[in-house]
């Protein structure tokens, strides 16, 4: 994980497990999350492709399957906490047991 020292943005790559990808009901839960953190800028990448992770409509166009990698990047007041808590989202596969 890059530093968010100096209001660097924080960058890590998370890695969609879930059997169905991020589809509707993740994409819920991931965007309910990223909310808490208003003062936040949080986005995900997939190559050319960057979405606020804000924003259900926005993840679902990610057409993130099972085994993508996506970037996720922070930049904010809470980017550390932000970042913890989404990339803790990926690893609990959204607390959905698909």
């Amino acid at each position: 994980m890059s530093a968010s020292e100096n209001g660097k943005p924080i960058k890590v790559i998370v890695v969609v497990r879930n059997a169905n990808g991020l589809h509707a009901r993740p994409s819920s839960v991931l965007a309910e999350t990223a909310l808490r953190f208003a003062e936040t800028a949080l986005t995900l990448r997939r190559e050319a492709t960057e979405v606020d992770a804000k924003s259900i409509m926005e993840l679902l166009l990610l057409e993130a399957g099972p085994g993508t990698e996506l970037t996720l990047t922070a930049s904010g007041p809470q980017a550390k906490e932000a970042v913890a808590a989404l990339k803790d989202l990926f690893e609990r596969e959204f607390d959905l047991n698909l």
